[in-house]
């Protein structure tokens, strides 16, 4: 039975995620001391934390960056507030996921099955050219130089480094947002596909992405 730690500073929320959990099959440990959190979340011996950005002693991204120093347990942050700066700092710091309350119940399991089944995966980086490309961090690495991309950035991203070298449509770049329980209208996906040109050509790689008209993108 794999065990999810809870760290969440709202009794009842905390209550109400523990019966949830358990009901669907999981053994549940809750984190009630904000104190020393990241020193208990290493004794825990969890397959996976739920973790409270606004918690009452110690901000969960603090927690999360002294956290990830000596753990690669997946980390999915949990927030109140709609803030991108948010999404992309705790991406930056390791998590694995990054989920707003109140929370759609089923897509929340979905959401701890996915990011599980990625836990037991044998790599977590791939290589694109010369970059490095870090799945748990959601990130782009040259040498000493990161481009942080949000989960949609990472979603596209990743989607297109599965088919490189061939044409993606933009129905199949909304398709893979939609397993992964994201919407994106359709420009919202050509403000996300030019913001991450952006970050690739500010690592050096101005040529990645190609559009190919009325077909879709290419990854070249």
């Amino acid at each position: 039975m794999q065990t999810i730690v809870i760290v969440e500073g709202e009794r009842v929320l905390r209550e109400e995620l523990s019966v949830l959990l358990q009901n669907a099959g999981y053994q549940v440990k809750c984190i009630t001391e904000f104190q020393e959190v990241a020193k208990q979340l290493k004794e825990a011996k969890a397959d996976l934390i739920l973790l409270d950005i606004n918690l009452p002693v110690v901000n969960g991204e603090v927690i999360l960056q002294d956290f990830r120093k000596t753990s690669d347990v997946p980390v999915i942050m949990l927030t109140s507030r709609i803030d991108e700066m948010d999404e992309v700092l705790s991406m930056s710091f390791g998590a694995d996921d990054y989920i707003t309350k109140p929370y759609n119940p089923t897509i929340l399991l979905l959401r701890i099955s996915a990011v599980l089944k990625r836990g037991r995966k044998e790599s977590q980086v791939v290589t694109y050219r010369d970059l490095e490309v870090s799945t748990v961090k959601g990130s782009l690495i040259r040498g000493e130089e990161e481009q942080v991309l949000t989960k949609n950035e990472m979603i596209i991203f990743h989607f297109l480094l599965e088919h490189t070298g061939e044409i993606v449509s933009r129905d199949d770049l909304m398709t893979a947002l939609w397993d992964n329980e994201e919407y994106l209208n359709d420009n919202a996906l050509s403000v996300n596909i030019s913001r991450l040109r952006t970050k690739l050509a500010d690592l050096g790689v101005d040529d990645a992405i190609e559009t190919r008209k009325k077909q879709g993108y290419i990854l070249k």
